[in-house]
């Protein structure tokens, strides 16, 4: 089995596509997410699948956000796939309810705080209080590890001030917004170098783009993981 601190993202739109890149990259990768853009195109099927068929960790990135009653019985429904990872928003209220929907299975809650393709103008047009970005972020986390969550989902810029948290012992951190070096920024603003992203403290760190649109997909993995190692 690879390293599995590289998840790849899924981003390709229907099970055809997704199996196709699975069978392209091979041994190398062996934790997968799937987010929103693939789920109408099968995704939970292909989580499903990916996971007991081919021995792969699934990370299902759905951000749900809901009453708690509609949270708890979401993940309740989602937990029978014994897949690996499931976010939600980081609001106490929704880990909370989560948390209550996955109770018994080994499916881990993962609180979204600040998504990595917002700055500080983005949180204003959003009515965000006031404050700066980092600080924000860092104070969701700890919010959301007193609520039960089992790991946070920020980016690698904030990685090291949420993992030096009393609260954060034992917690995931995984980290979006990761380019290797020379890569397209794409929609993402609060970004970080694959090697760094890991030595800030994050378990994971997830990747689509570098990886799924480039010509050799699999030597792009493996670049990411040397970097990681090295």
């Amino acid at each position: 089995m690879s390293d599995d601190r590289l998840i790849v993202a899924l981003d390709v739109p229907n099970v055809i596509a997704g199996m196709d890149m699975v069978s392209k990259l091979g041994e190398t990768v062996s934790f997968y997410k799937i987010g929103l853009g693939m789920l109408t195109g099968g995704g939970l099927a292909l989580a499903d699948e990916l996971k007991q068929q081919h021995d792969k960790r699934i990370f299902l990135d759905l951000k749900l956000f809901d009453i708690g009653a509609t949270i708890e019985a979401a993940v309740k429904g989602i937990a029978q796939y014994d897949l690996d990872f499931l976010t939600v928003h980081g609001d106490p209220n929704v880990v909370k309810a989560a948390k209550e929907g996955a109770a018994g299975s080994k499916l881990k809650i993962l609180a979204v705080t600040i998504l990595t393709s917002l700055d500080r103008e983005d949180l204003n047009s959003n009515l965000y209080k006031s404050g700066n970005i980092s600080d924000l972020v860092v104070e969701r986390a700890e919010k959301a590890f007193h609520a039960g969550a089992d790991g946070v989902i920020a980016s690698p810029l904030e990685s090291k001030s949420i993992r030096n948290l009393n609260s954060a012992s034992g917690k995931i951190i995984v980290t979006p917004g990761v380019r290797p070096e020379g890569s397209d920024l794409g929609d993402q603003k609060r970004v970080s170098s694959p090697s760094d992203a890991i030595k800030n403290g994050a378990n994971h760190i997830v990747v689509g783009r570098p990886v799924i649109k480039s010509s050799n997909p699999k030597r792009a993995a493996k670049d990411i993981l040397n970097e990681i190692n090295r």
